[in-house]
């Protein structure tokens, strides 16, 4: 009999990630994939991404909505409580013999709670990552300790959750599967892109992508207010993304089409550009601006340069192609990433989170590796 592997996604980022894992689960003999949709993907206001996954060819088990319409740490607690309710009761019907998890997000430890409390396996994949803006940091941690199987995106990943007393049989470099789509997809020239977003890219472009840092009490639009008034200093075009469905999330993209309307041929918003379109554009600019872990983990496959404001990646690994900075050295950072010397320097960086083969990897181990929902916690040597 098939293992049943149920995947669990809530945003469009995440949901990102897993498509090069659920095209392999799909094709493979040995394995039955079960999907469950849950939180922005069933929201209008980010863009209803449930649709794009059926789009792909995905049949989707269950549609959870859960999301409550405010972004408040009340609603987003509220939020995770009625995941947690719902997916349970999915859990229930569908009867999987493993759960797979990707990330950090609040819906994710719903459904690792969910699964833990009725003994369902669980396999996590990018753990140990360190991210100390964000209330993120301490979920990740989380659904480590409540997971069974473990697939990091560096080896440095996978000590430390070694380190956090798991048994290094079960813990996995894979690498990071957002870097196989890279690899494998077809992605859009120039003009078809220009086409699809019915807009002009200037000579120099760049794509901005940013979102709360949850564990900092900072004022958001006066942030974002400084930011933008540097960004207008330049004299290129810019790809704005919408946040995720976090604390402060709705205030940045309230900010950010406020910004956009007052130049649209300079700027352009789109809730929701989709893995082609999103890795289409991060090609074609020159520059990515923000604190989104795809500057992070998946620039570097592109040879681009990413200005990195604050705190929120504050921790995680990151190549010679990110520039770290605050909001008061943002401007210089923004003409080193577009000078040509900085072009040079990493116009031959090889990205550390992998080479495009992580979905194979861990597809796998979903097949062969033993699962169960009893372990042993592993004293350091």
């Amino acid at each position: 009999m098939n293992r049943k592997i149920c995947v669990v996604t809530g945003s469009r980022a995440e949901y990102g990630l897993f498509y090069p894992i659920l095209i392999k689960i799909k094709e493979s003999r040995m394995l039955d994939l079960q999907l469950i949709t849950s939180s922005s993907h069933h929201s209008s206001e980010f863009g209803s991404t449930y649709k794009l996954i059926e789009e792909d060819g995905f049949i989707i088990d269950k549609k959870i909505d859960n999301l409550y319409l405010s972004d408040s740490s009340l609603s987003i607690a509220k939020s995770a409580a009625k995941a947690l309710l719902l997916l349970s009761e999915s859990f229930e019907e569908l009867k999987p013999d493993l759960v797979l998890l990707l990330g950090d997000r609040y819906e994710t430890l719903a459904a690792a709670s969910s699964a833990m409390l009725m003994n369902i396996a669980i396999a996590h994949i990018h753990g140990g990552e360190i991210t100390e803006g964000a209330v993120d940091e301490q979920i990740r941690h989380s659904i480590t300790k409540m997971s069974y199987l473990h697939f990091c995106s560096t080896e440095t990943y996978r000590l430390r959750v070694i380190q956090m007393g798991e048994d290094p049989i079960r813990v996995f470099n894979s690498g990071a599967p957002g870097i196989d789509n890279i690899v494998n997809l077809s992605l859009l020239t120039k003009s078809q892109l220009e086409d699809k977003l019915m807009w002009k890219m200037t000579p120099n472009c760049a794509l901005f992508t940013y979102h709360p840092v949850t564990l900092e009490d900072t004022n958001i639009e006066a942030d974002l207010a400084n930011i933008f008034e540097v960004l207008a200093t330049f004299n290129f075009n810019i790809i704005f993304t919408y946040a995720n469905a976090d604390l402060g999330g709705r205030i940045i993209n309230k900010c950010i089409e406020k910004f956009c309307k007052l130049n649209p041929k300079k700027y352009k918003v789109v809730k929701s550009l989709g893995q082609v379109k999103y890795l289409s554009a991060m090609k074609h600019v020159d520059l990515l601006i923000g604190n989104s872990s795809s500057g992070i983990i998946e620039a570097a496959s592109f040879k681009k340069a990413v200005v990195n404001i604050g705190n929120r990646q504050k921790g995680r690994l990151k190549g010679q192609n990110v520039i770290d900075c605050n909001i008061v050295s943002l401007s210089k950072s923004i003409e080193l990433a577009l000078s040509n010397n900085f072009k040079d320097k990493i116009n031959n960086i090889d990205n550390i989170y992998g080479a495009g083969r992580t979905a194979d990897f861990i597809v796998e181990k979903l097949i062969k590796s033993p699962i169960s929902v009893i372990k042993k916690f592993r004293d350091q040597a």
